[in-house]
């Protein structure tokens, strides 16, 4: 099975839907922050192991708490994806913590403020 193939891209939208409402309904860990999201999952094509991309909006403390429950939890969050999902066989999940929503906020934020200072140099 090729890495792009169509059945390797159903793969990964399964797992990470799943993997979201594991994490979002069923973990009861306070370290694991409201505000945590699954971006992408890259699961290999032997279904041996798989990538999965952790966005939290919060502080370096929330993520670093996240990230702690959540290897804690690999197990459950194994156990929990095997009775939903059903695959030859159930990747081991290792967590990847992605910045890439917290560095788009932030730009976002400075292209902004960009645009307002040049629209107050015309004005004057």
């Amino acid at each position: 099975m090729r890495k792009n193939s169509i059945k390797n891209t159903r793969i990964n939208n399964e797992v990470q839907r799943e993997l979201s409402n594991i994490i979002r309904g069923e973990i009861k860990d306070p370290r694991i922050h409201p505000m945590t999201s699954v971006v992408s999952v890259e699961v290999a094509p032997d279904l041996k192991s798989a990538r999965a991309y952790i966005s939290v909006l919060g502080d370096e403390e929330a993520q670093e708490n996240t990230m702690a429950g959540l290897r804690s939890a690999e197990g459950y969050i194994r156990r929990a994806l095997a009775k939903s999902i059903n695959l030859r066989n159930t990747p081991e999940i290792r967590f990847i913590l992605d910045q890439s929503i917290e560095y788009g906020v932030a730009m976002s934020k400075l292209i902004d403020s960009v645009n307002r200072e040049s629209a107050g140099d015309e004005e004057v």
